[in-house]
């Protein structure tokens, strides 16, 4: 933490008061509690907050007064001492911690009006997203994709990320964590590429709060929510509830788009005893639809460029009572004892149900020949999922052969059930125009139905024990170690007729350990270099949650390992922190066509990457702040083949599709005066390939946004953004070598946020 004075105007009859200069203070503790000086500066800066009566030197009155200076002092943390809560179950900061570890804490959020969790992302250096509807929420990172990426819900994983971490509205989440790389020794199985956290508000004892919001902008949108935080109990509060609410809606940008949602979190934090708590925390999300888009017909330019067919921007190719909804309900009990020397237990029970509907045509060719758009995936699906769970930690610092150390250890038990109710028409629905505006509606199309026959019920079971330990070596070095290991149990019900390629039932059980182990060393007490090499295991292809028989056979799990170095320091004492980090991931045993036997699969397949990222957070002036981010990575297809018109064809060497070789953002605010300020924001992503061949690539992009903020009061903060500019029509994502999924054109919004 990091303290600074800046002398409000003076009086010309007033004496100068100065206070001793801030001198960094060594961080060998890692509290998040003040330093005995710094401690000494926050009481001063209490008390010269309030007018200061003292005898003038000069005056010949000695009972006379004046008011001397206001001194203002602010009080600055650095993002690199805040608790590495998404990276580690132990009590270290991201310093600490040997991994890329990134937080996007409320204040980043409401500073840079991030709307859902989608847009929270783009803080993480490298990382692309994109949430087509069938997709969800597809995350690009390190050169790996999809499932690749873990998405945990308040450390949680669902098993379902790719869909069940569809964007939701950031007002119910406090935080949102990220660490780089292989992680299945703290989340299970997936995680190649990283993890993502998205931590929900809950009660506290703090303080008594209440904030709400409101915005609308282009497209039709608004937004309203609020929440407050209340303790009750007298001086000590015994309890604490909290409340937040959000309700979206917008018109959306394409034809006949609308989309609307509410989201509900609720949270009771009770003190049984003086080292007893309990949370009950309820979170409820639900999300309408209408005619949903799903990309453009593409063609090619020049060079195997991909753009959207010009006369289809802004067209909606879905039928007219197309819809995506979905219902979840997330409710957690959480309970905290701490025993002092005996360490502290954690438990945490929950349980998740979510049920979420398709009903659309979904691909969209440009024939040339025709002069139209040949329309065809018509598909009705319905995914009932529900995961109950529960996981025990134990945590404590000690000693270990006289040396400082923590410990932390943990149980976690789940159940993971999903049936998905697939109504699929085959080939071509039909040809319609290019100025397309009501293209029918899906049950006039032949062998549809309004009912939902389930498919296959998937029930995956997990039993995962864990221990994590940071051993401390002298002043400079520290050890980190983590293992999981966990046993999977995957059984498979098939509702529909039996056949060799999909079994009436079938089972598999899978096992893995996987591990983190890195080194630390401190430079000096605000910056050091680590090194460390992590591992991870998961599915060889798709998702066990939803994966069929066909595509797991008797195949084990996919491995990947990581050896990462990297160094986090601060700088220009204390107005500055930035991170660096490369880096090199493979992934061995993914399934791959087997080119001997066309429609068979072999899990010999192997991916790779190698890349740098970096961040920085600079105040080079009190009034002015930067903070940016870059990844570059060179991801590859080492041994991989895929089957085209029944022919194996070998892809080795080739770049996954829709992952960019370079990532940028930029963030730039500047204060004017107490009241006003303005910012603006830059994201740049270079050029993807649309597909494993690599023969046709979308181009990259670069988006331009600004923002003006007044406070009007200290309680009150008016903010007027505009999106993308320079209205930049550019391909978010790549579907395939025929369509392509566009980003939002311009927008404008205003936003007032009130905390009282």
């Amino acid at each position: 933490m990091s303290i600074r004075l800046f002398p409000r105007a003076r009086r010309a009859s007033a004496c100068a008061c100065a206070l001793p200069p801030h001198a960094a203070a060594p961080r060998a503790a890692r509290t998040p509690s003040l330093r005995p000086h710094a401690l000494t500066l926050a009481v001063a800066s209490i008390l010269l907050h309030a007018p200061i009566a003292a005898v003038h030197a000069q005056t010949s009155d000695p009972d006379a007064a004046t008011t001397l200076d206001r001194i203002e002092v602010r009080a600055t943390r650095s993002t690199l001492d805040r608790t590495a809560t998404g990276a580690s179950r132990l009590d270290v900061s991201a310093l600490e911690t040997p991994a890329s570890v990134f937080r996007v804490d409320r204040d980043t959020l409401d500073a840079r009006s991030v709307r859902t969790t989608q847009e929270a992302l783009s803080a993480i250096p490298g990382l692309v997203v994109a949430s087509p509807p069938g997709h969800g929420n597809t995350v690009t990172w390190r050169g790996f994709s999809g499932a690749q990426i873990t998405q945990l819900f308040n450390g949680i994983d669902v098993k379902y990320a790719s869909i069940a971490a569809r964007p939701v509205d950031t007002w119910i989440y406090e935080r949102v964590e990220a660490i780089g790389g292989p992680s299945s020794f703290l989340y299970g199985a997936g995680a190649v590429g990283g993890s993502i956290n998205y931590v929900t508000r809950v009660a506290d004892f703090d303080a008594d709060t209440s904030a709400a919001m409101a915005s609308a902008g282009s497209h039709g949108s608004r937004v309203f929510a609020g929440g407050f935080n209340r303790r009750t109990g007298g001086a000590v509060p015994a309890q604490a509830l909290r409340l937040d609410i959000a309700h979206s809606a917008r018109r959306g940008w394409v034809d006949a788009e609308r989309r609307e949602a509410l989201t509900v979190a609720a949270s009771l934090v009770s003190r049984l005893a003086p080292t007893l708590t309990h949370t009950l925390a309820i979170e409820y999300q639900h999300e309408d639809n209408a005619r949903v888009y799903w990309g453009s017909p593409a063609v090619e330019t020049g060079a195997g460029r991909l753009v959207a067919l010009p006369g289809s921007i802004g067209r909606n190719y879905n039928v007219g009572d197309g819809f995506y909804g979905q219902d979840v309900t997330w409710a957690r009990s959480l309970l905290e004892w701490d025993g002092g020397a005996r360490g502290q237990v954690r438990n945490t029970l929950y349980h998740y149900d979510a049920l979420r509907d398709y009903r659309n045509v979904e691909v969209y060719r440009w024939d040339a020949a025709r002069g139209g758009i040949a329309r065809s995936g018509a598909l009705q699906q319905r995914h009932d999922q529900q995961v109950t769970g529960n996981r025990t930690d134990w945590l404590r610092a000690g000693t270990l052969a006289g040396l400082p150390t923590q410990w932390a250890a943990g149980l976690e038990l789940s159940h993971n059930r999903q049936t998905r109710f697939p109504q699929s028409i085959g080939g071509e629905v039909d040809l319609v125009p290019v100025d397309a505006h009501a293209p029918g509606s899906f049950f006039d199309i032949p062998g549809t139905s309004p009912a939902h026959v389930p498919g296959a019920t998937n029930r995956l079971r997990t039993v995962a024990l864990s221990a994590e330990n940071l051993t401390r070596f002298g002043a400079h070095f520290a050890l980190m170690t983590g293992v999981r290991h966990e046993r999977l149990a995957l059984d498979v019900t098939n509702h529909r007729a039996a056949t060799a390629a999909s079994p009436a039932r079938w089972a598999r059980d899978y096992t893995s350990t996987t591990g983190r182990i890195g080194l630390t060393a401190a430079i000096r007490p605000d910056a050091n270099v680590y090194v460390q090499a992590s591992t991870a295991a998961d599915p060889p292809a798709g998702i066990l949650s939803t994966a069929g028989f066909s595509t797991l056979r008797d195949f084990d799990l996919s491995r990947g390992r990581q050896v990462e170095a990297g160094s986090k320091f601060d700088f220009a004492g204390g107005r500055g922190s930035a991170t660096l980090a490369a880096y090199r991931i493979v992934r061995d045993n993914l399934a791959i066509a087997d080119p001997a036997n066309p429609g068979q699969t072999l899990p010999v397949g192997r991916q790779s990457a190698r890349g740098v990222e970096a961040s920085l957070d600079v105040r080079p002036l009190d009034a002015l702040r930067l903070q940016a981010n870059v990844g570059w990575v060179d991801a590859r297809l080492d041994e991989f083949v895929e089957t085209v018109g029944g022919v194996p064809v070998s892809r080795a060497g080739n770049r996954p599709a829709n992952t960019p070789a370079r990532v940028g953002n930029l963030w730039v605010d500047y204060t004017l005066s107490p009241r006003w300020s303005i910012g603006t924001d830059l994201r740049a992503v270079a050029a993807r390939a649309a597909d494993t061949a690599n023969t046709r690539e979308t181009a990259g992009y670069a988006l331009w946004g600004a923002h003006l903020r007044w406070r009007p009061t200290d309680a009150l903060t008016m903010t007027l953004r505009g999106r993308n500019l320079a209205d930049r029509v550019y391909v978010q994502h790549a579907l395939g070598t025929q369509m392509v999924y566009l980003g939002e054109p311009r927008s404008v919004e205003l936003e007032l946020r009130g905390a009282f």
